[in-house]
């Protein structure tokens, strides 16, 4: 497959069913190529997503998701999901989704699922107004990486953080990948937009696909606005993240393709101590509709030349 594309998301979330050792359904998927000695998170958070709500039929949907990281998962390994089918009322329904490697439970999460029903109506602001740059004004991060070097990024790195993503993310005011482009301000924002239009995936509708999506792509940077307020570039020699828990609110149903086009996460640093961080993140579609709500905290280590 061309590196430009989507296919290692869609890849991602393939997943194949399997005989249950644990609970009520299994699926099994492989975690994706990445150049960092540990699986990328968002594999594991969308792959949860899609298992779940390949265990709800009556057409209830996904509206939040709580999920904890016990242990890494190993790059381009199977990855066994385990589905307790807790609750299936007339509004609701809740499921456990637990994460196997080499027979270890790696990753845990609750989902729950609503009916929907007419009510109130609200939802934050979408941020910048006129200030704020669109994405065709804003580099790609391959055409900004492409003459620069440094910190601890490799050719493997580099070519992952251009077009290895599935994603096309473009930074405001700028990316922190070699050093923090733009102020020290603990927040921060992404537009993104998959290389190409999503392919179909077995067992989930379009509407289930974009969901897997939000779910997939809110890891990458959710940790940005805080490394961008203490001044630490992912090159940045000594650096050590990972996800620890997340939390993901789906609010509206985006417009079929919605995950097609450019989205806009918003992102602020709700606090850094003990070596870990806490950020939050918003997404919105262009015409301003708040489609969903991340908050994350990660372990975020950086070690002093001395330590290295």
């Amino acid at each position: 497959m061309s590196d430009t594309t989507s296919a290692a998301f869609t890849a991602a979330v393939t997943l194949t069913p399997a005989r249950p050792d644990h609970f009520d359904l299994a699926f099994t998927a492989v975690t994706q190529p990445c150049p960092w000695p540990k699986a990328y998170g968002g594999d594991l958070v969308a792959q949860a997503a899609a298992a779940a709500m390949r265990s709800v039929d009556d057409g209830k949907a996904l509206h939040s998701m709580h999920s904890y990281f016990m242990r890494p998962a190993e790059i381009g390994k199977e990855v066994r999901y385990e589905v307790e089918l807790l609750r299936d009322g007339r509004g609701y329904a809740t499921r456990q989704v637990r994460g196997y490697q080499n027979g270890k439970p790696l990753y845990v999460c609750l989902a729950n699922f609503a009916a929907g029903e007419p009510g109130a109506s609200h939802h934050a602001d979408f941020p910048g107004g006129a200030d704020l740059p669109g994405p065709e004004d804003l580099p790609a991060a391959a055409e900004y990486l492409a003459d620069r070097t440094g910190g601890t990024m490799t050719p493997a790195s580099k070519a992952y953080w251009s077009t290895g993503r599935s994603f096309d993310m473009r930074h405001v005011p700028g990316p922190v990948y070699l050093a923090v482009d733009g102020a020290r301000v603990p927040h921060q924002a992404v537009w993104v937009k998959p290389f190409d239009a999503l392919r179909p995936v077995e067992g989930l509708t379009d509407a289930q696909l974009t969901t897997a999506a939000l779910a997939y792509v809110c890891d990458y940077t959710i940790l940005e606005p805080v490394l961008r307020v203490l001044g630490v570039p992912w090159a940045r020699p000594g650096l050590v993240t990972a996800s620890l828990d997340h939390a993901m609110w789906f609010h509206r149903a985006p417009r079929p393709g919605a995950a097609d086009g450019w989205l806009l996460y918003a992102q602020q640093a709700e606090a850094a101590e003990a070596g870990r961080g806490l950020a939050s993140g918003r997404f919105f579609a262009p015409d301003g509709t708040h489609l969903a709500t991340v908050v994350q905290e990660g372990m975020i280590r950086v070690a002093s030349a001395g330590e290295r």
